[in-house]
């Protein structure tokens, strides 16, 4: 398998109280990275895959911190009052001035082209509308709507600002209690790990401090702790187990640093294998992925994906970009972990427990017509001696075409399915043999946190 690996590139930015990096390309992901060459092969615990595999993904939390005053940040009650918004503002205000003389342009040019008059000269205007006025009848917001969804999931959602490492990172987060605790990617503050800083923006524009609760790098979950605040808002969590291809779904969060931003979309895919890593190569995790067409850029990252009831069913992580080394944007192909996932994950963070992930214990290729067996899927090449998988009586060269009821393409979408379950849980693996079909039902084995 040959991908082409994601670009997690973070913005390199100074690290002084005085230097601010300007909004625009971001990083969890984003732009300044440069893809390796030649990515490692992934080590995720459970099944390994022996080629290396791509993420046709890029990370995303925003390279650029928005322009805040972070030596001085106010508390939460007095809010961030001396926060500029002025190249926010420019680069929105130079968006609107093209569309302005384009605009004009066009209709200058159409108005010339219809108007044949000979002589040149235009008729008297009479009876515009330019002075009516229509009364709005109901201004109440109708449930189901995405206004409604807007409405509800805003305040639960925080801009997340990073310093440390040398530079600045900006995504998003999910309050999950009135007290300040949110979930987030584990790329948005990774940077802030060791010495660095986080400062946490609410809806109603006040900021304060936070703190990392724990860290997951193989699922790219965090969660981080506010300081001293109180009576905030909680995102209700939905579930993604029964969520549907083709069903509406919206997304919040701060792309490009532009903080409540509101996308609308479908979710385009279900478990869809998606790998991501940094802008070395160094490091990849893959899951399996909710696939959505709700416009998602850098500085999204860790902000929700949520159904038209404001219930959260994601955590947008990465997006596909046909861009290399250069900032990405959106091209309607956004993917979420799913908040099943995200939420076991989340509870053991939260409770101090070391992370454990399922795994079957053995090694797998993908198995697509190759030295002669046609089917495709994710093929065996070792087993683990007392593994989950040897006691099911898995051997070297059976090739796993499912899993439960999904479909496994290959290595790594065997390996982003098991990641959605937990260690002992018990799934039905079919497979075929020598050209025979056959099934076997596996307890999953942990990997114990490694």
């Amino acid at each position: 398998m040959n991908a082409g690996y994601p670009n997690d590139g973070r913005e390199q930015q100074p690290n002084s109280d005085n230097a601010h990096p300007p909004p625009g390309p971001s990083q969890s992901y984003g732009a300044a990275g440069t893809p390796p060459t030649q990515p490692p092969p992934h080590h995720g615990g459970y099944a390994q895959q022996q080629d290396p595999a791509s993420a046709y993904t890029h990370r995303y939390a925003s390279a650029q911190a928005p322009q805040q005053n972070y030596a001085g940040m106010g508390s939460p009650e007095q809010g961030d009052k001396k926060r500029s918004r002025k190249p926010r503002a420019a680069l929105i205000v130079a968006a609107a001035l093209v569309a302005g003389v384009l605009g004009g342009g066009v209709g200058a040019a159409g108005f010339n082209a219809l108007d044949d008059d000979s002589n040149g000269a235009a008729d008297a205007v009479t009876g515009t509308t330019l002075d009516q006025t229509v009364s709005t009848p109901d201004k109440k917001v109708t449930d189901g709507t995405i206004e409604a969804v807007a409405k509800k999931v805003r305040p639960s959602v925080v801009q997340i600002n990073v310093q440390g490492s040398g530079m600045a990172d900006s995504g998003t987060g999910i309050i999950i209690s009135k007290d300040g605790t949110i979930v987030t990617n584990n790329h948005v503050v990774a940077a802030a790990a060791e010495r660095g800083s986080i400062t946490v923006s609410f809806n109603d524009n006040s900021t304060a401090k936070a703190e990392i609760v724990g860290q997951d790098p193989v699922t790219d979950i965090a969660v981080v702790k506010a300081e001293d605040v109180s009576g905030l808002k909680p995102a209700t969590l939905g579930s993604s187990s029964d969520l549907r291809v083709g069903q509406d779904v919206v997304a919040v969060g701060s792309p490009f640093g532009l903080e409540s931003t509101v996308t609308s979309g479908i979710v385009s895919a279900l478990n869809r294998p998606v790998a991501a890593g940094d802008s070395t190569g160094g490091s990849s995790n893959v899951y399996p992925a909710i696939q959505t067409d709700a416009a998602i850029n850098p500085g999204n990252s860790g902000g929700p994906l949520v159904d038209m009831n404001g219930n959260v069913v994601g955590i947008n992580s990465s997006i596909r970009s046909n861009s290399s080394g250069t900032q990405a944007g959106s091209i309607g192909l956004g993917f979420a972990i799913p908040i099943d996932l995200a939420r076991n994950i989340a509870k053991q963070l939260i409770d101090g427990d070391t992370v454990e992930h399922a795994r079957i214990g053995i090694t797998v290729t993908d198995s697509m017509g190759s030295d002669d067996i046609t089917t495709n899927g994710a093929r065996i090449k070792g087993v683990q001696n007392g593994s989950p998988g040897a006691e099911a009586g898995l051997k070297k060269g059976d090739v796993i075409t499912k899993l439960n009821d999904d479909v496994i393409t290959g290595s790594q979408s065997l390996v982003a399915t098991i990641r959605g379950y937990a260690p002992n849980d018990t799934v039905t693996l079919h497979y075929t043999r020598d050209g025979n079909e056959k099934t076997t039902k596996v307890e999953l084995g942990s990997d114990g946190g490694s």
